[in-house]
This record gives structure tokens, sequence and C-alpha cells, in this order.
């Protein structure tokens, strides 16, 4: 008979991404939350770096009233928190750690680090100071807390504790409490191996010879030692180590030598996408908005019945497909007479903005009120002024491929190159908002543990098309029972080292056979797109959360009870 699994009465969760939005974890942390505070309350505790300074946080509100005695005596033993909540559903408690003064001990606590844990840190250049210093200043912080505040030594029962670090940046902290504060149980999370990552990001085939790859001498090839480091290490230390999907446990085992204790895939909550008429109607703003600022870059009438696709994400080259989506656009573009419908194609991924265009600004104010242009606006293919656009590798490509917004084209493909706020100066709709107004989404990835995105839009109702090398791909395969195909709500096209011209001409085809589908068809692949989603919600998902913390509470425990003898 399988025992019931052991559930901790405190949870302390640190990312770099915790009130900091800059990526995906921002959203698996975010829209987890609520699901952990039903269970846990303000013991649920949230760590994240102090970005703001002096600056009011969008993401945080302070509270002078949460754990005010705590807060004294971390103040005088010297830390620099901020102690309030996150502004997310459910409302964590999160704590925001200064960690500028650490700079200072810098040397000797990486020679603890080395001595303890044979952590190189040599190497390190890049973010890897930042984030191990903040990393450090998120141990500090959890062991004042659990000294002060959960240890008691006279009760009978000791309170079980987690402490979940979350990607290589807060590796740090958990070898840090791993040595301090043994009875805290720790579980480690890599949402994307660093050393998987470059090797893709090199051009280098990361599956045909993934089991042949040593991490260690790849991580030299590629000045990668001291983020590999800090992440094998502690996948190695920790009571529980985990990833986001099972493409990337098969990455962790052969690049980590370390296999994965269990899977945990990123759900989301569903409150965050309107309903009814407030989805109707935010749907008609966005293409409203979207066609637009195609029209108004390209000078040409647009159909409204045109289908708007995207692709987003960071900016990764080869990692996230952007170069295999702009082929495929061209592709479509060059080969449009099977094409019923006017096609509308987005990049919405941030680069180096300088700023957003004023001729475009004032073209969109003018067409508001009634106006129309026939003449394009100089580079049709932008919304936003870049630093160094010489250099920027999606409009070279387009460049180089002829595509223009040429007036009578059916294929139209804009470069929207900023984080989309609702404060851009040009799209002026917040990501969610804009992300409804698309037909379809394309993520061709190559390297993608798991793929928030394209679960972002089928959420959204908006039908996708990703790879077999992403996380989410796989798993909607499994949940559809075979390949996905576009009548599924999500196309899963077959991705290699090598099949690149095969991934653009099945996204073509996959975009013709939605585009010319009747609307009757279409909003049957929208529905089934949703209610694919609805499949990994957080209350589905958070079951894995459970397993993980019931393996790392039992190693504590054996630990705790083989210390005490």
């Amino acid at each position: 008979m399988k025992k019931e699994n052991l559930f901790p009465d405190y949870i302390f969760e640190s990312s770099w991404e915790v009130c900091n939005k800059v990526g995906g974890i921002y959203t698996v942390l975010s829209t987890r939350a609520k699901t952990l505070v039903e269970q846990l309350g303000d013991k649920l505790i949230f760590i994240g770096p102090d970005c703001w300074g002096e600056k009011t946080s969008p993401y945080f509100i302070e509270d002078d009233k949460l754990f005010a005695s705590w807060r004294k005596k971390a103040e005088k033993e010297g830390l620099k928190v901020k102690i309030g909540r996150w502004t997310v559903p459910g409302n964590p408690v999160a704590i925001l750690v200064d960690f500028n003064q650490y700079y200072a001990e810098k040397d000797m606590i990486y020679g603890q680090l080395w001595e303890k844990y044979h952590v190189d840190s040599l190497h390190a250049y890049g973010d890897y100071d930042e984030a191990s210093m903040f990393s450090y200043a998120a141990g500090l912080v959890v062991e004042s807390f659990y000294n002060s505040e959960i240890s008691k030594p006279k009760a009978k029962k000791q309170a079980k504790v987690i402490y979940h670090a979350n990607e290589w940046m807060t590796g740090l902290g958990a070898l840090y409490i791993n040595d301090r504060v043994p009875q805290i149980a720790t579980i480690f999370t890599t949402h994307a191996t660093s050393i998987g990552r470059s090797i893709a990001g090199n051009n280098k085939p990361l599956y045909e010879y993934l089991e042949a790859y040593n991490g260690d001498q790849m991580a030299a090839e590629l000045n990668m030692e001291s983020k590999h480091s800090i992440e094998k290490q502690t996948a190695l230390h920790v009571d529980c180590f985990t990833t986001v999907s099972d493409i990337t446990a098969t990455e962790c085992k052969e690049l980590m030598d370390k296999p994965v204790d269990v899977v945990l895939p990123n759900g989301f909550e569903d409150d965050f996408v309107p309903q009814g008429k407030t989805f109707d109607k935010k749907r008609a703003a966005a293409r409203k908005r979207l066609l637009d600022i195609a029209r108004a870059l390209s000078g040409d009438e647009i159909e409204d019945d045109a289908i708007i696709i995207s692709t987003s994400g960071r900016y990764e080259w080869r990692n996230k497909g952007i170069d295999v989506f702009i082929d495929a656009m061209n592709r479509l573009r060059t080969n449009a007479e099977n094409l019923k419908k006017d096609i509308v194609a987005f990049i919405e991924v941030p680069a180096w903005v300088n700023c957003a265009r004023e001729d475009l600004a004032e073209r969109l104010a003018a067409m508001e009120k009634g106006e129309k242009f026939d003449t394009p606006l100089p580079t049709p293919v932008i919304t936003h002024w870049l630093n160094e656009q010489q250099n920027d590798r999606a409009l070279g490509m387009m460049n180089w491929l002829g595509m223009h917004n040429a007036k009578g084209e059916r294929v139209k493909l804009v470069f929207i190159p900023c984080y989309l706020t609702g404060e851009d100066g040009i799209v002026n709709l917040s990501y969610y908002d804009t992300i409804l107004g698309n037909d379809l989404c394309i993520y061709p990835s190559y390297y993608e543990p798991w793929g928030y995105t394209p679960l972002e839009a089928t959420a959204f109702k908006v039908p996708c098309i990703t790879t077999d090398l992403a996380g989410f791909g796989l798993w909607a395969n499994t949940v559809i029972g075979k390949e996905g195909t576009i009548e599924d709500g999500v196309e899963v096209i077959h991705r290699t080292d090598y099949n690149y011209n095969e991934v653009a001409d099945s996204i073509k085809a996959a975009v013709e056979k939605y585009a010319n589908a009747t609307k009757q068809k279409q909003g049957r692949i929208r529905n089934k797109a949703r209610a694919l989603a609805e499949n990994a919600l957080w209350s589905k998902f958070i079951t894995y959360y459970y397993e993980a913390y019931d393996i790392a509470l039992r190693k504590a425990e054996a630990r705790c009870s083989k210390a005490g003898e």
C-alpha cells in the first residue's frame, strides 16, 4: 500500500523572475501560485531580486505588517529586504532581496562553494555574478526566517519545509541551504539546461549526438563552465532534481550525468482569459489594431477577414525557429496562388529597440480619424526603430528574401521588436490582449524544453503549430493520441537536426489548410485548441509537484534522523 504523500508546512520558492517579468518562468510561478496559496496561505513565500530600488514595482506591493518581528531581526542581521505581495492571482507573499552588498564577499563565497561542492566559478562572466549574489542572499533570507520563525527547539514535531530553486541562477542558494540548514528539503528545477541551450544556439546538432556529448567537455568548448558547473552540482546535491518535460529530462541525464526525479510540466490558470462578450470585444480590437499597423506600413488595402499569424518569445534565432518562420512566410508569399485570403504575419520578439516609429504612430492616429493611405512608409516591415538596425538578423533575412510588404502581395510580414506591455507607442496592447487577435500562432522551435507560448495561444482559442522538439509539442501528441494536425487544434511538426526545409514546407501547408478552411471549420479548430489547453490547468498538473515535495521531504527526514543518531 502506497504511503500518503508528505506535504510541506512551508514552501520557499526562489527565482530571478519572482516579481520580475522577463520570461516564461514568471508565468510558471505566477500562475501556479494561486493553487498553492489555497493550500498554504502565507506559508508559501516567493523570493526574488529587488531590481527596483527606490522605484515602484508594478508586480509587488509592500506590506509593513507582514512578518514584522522577523523583519526587525533581519535588519539587525544586515539583510536588506522588502516584504509584501506579488500582484498575481492568489496574492502570494513575496520577499525581494537587495544583494548588492555581497559583491564585496564574492571571492570568499565562491571559495567556499569550491571547497564544499567543487563548483567552478573561475570562468564566470556576464550575469553569473549577479545571479549568484542574489541566490546567496536568498539563502541567507531563508536561513534567517527558518531560525527565527519556524524552528522551535521544544516542538514535538519539526515543521516540514521546502526550498524550491528555479534555474541555475538560484543554484548557489540551494547549495547554501543544503549545507547550512539541512532540515530544509531542497528541490531544484532546471527549465532548460544551460549547456543544451548553448549547444543548440551555437548551431551544433544537439539531438543526433546527444548520447555522445560530454556536458563538462562541451561547457569548456563553449565557454559555459561556470554556469554548467553550478547547475550540475546543484542537480547532484539537492533532495529532488526536476525539469519541465521528458525531452529535457533526457538532456539532463546525458549532459549533467543526473537523471531527474520528477518531470514538472508547466500548467496555467485560465482566469486571465476573458470570457463571452469581453473576449469577442477584445479580439475585434486586437484584430483591428494589428491589421491597421500592416495597412499603415504597407499603404495597401488588406481585407478585414485576413488571417493573422504570429510567432513570439525570446530572440533566439535558431532555438525558437524564427529563421524557419520567416522562411515559411516567404514560401507562402511566393506561392500565394492557392490562398483564398490575405495573410498578415507578425514576429513579436523583443530586440534592441531605439524608439517607436513616429511616422507610423502619426499615420495610425490619422487612420483612426478615417484617413486612408496608399503609399508605403520607408522600411514597411518594422514597427519600432532598432539600435544597429543594419545588423538585425530578422530584417536581414527578410531583405535578402525580398520581403518588403509590396502592394498587392497576399502575404505581409511585420516585425514588432518590443515587449508588448500596452505602452510601446504603436501596438499599445498587452501581450495577452494582442494574442487574442490571432487566427494562428506558429512556434517552430528547435530547442524548447516546454513552450509556454503555444500553451498560452491555445488557452486563448488560437490554434498553433509547434514541433516535437518542444516539450509542449510532445505533450500535445500524448493528449491527442497521435501526431497532432491543425484539425486537432495543434499541429506538431516532426523536427530533427537537419530537416529545416521540410519544416518550412509543413508550416506553409498547415497555414494554407487553415486559411482556406470554412469559417465553421476554423471555429471547430479553435474550440479544439481551447479544449486541449484545459488538460494543462494547474489543477491537473499540481500533482507532479506534490510528488516532488514528497520525495524531497522524505530525503530530508532521513538525513535528519541519521544526523540525530
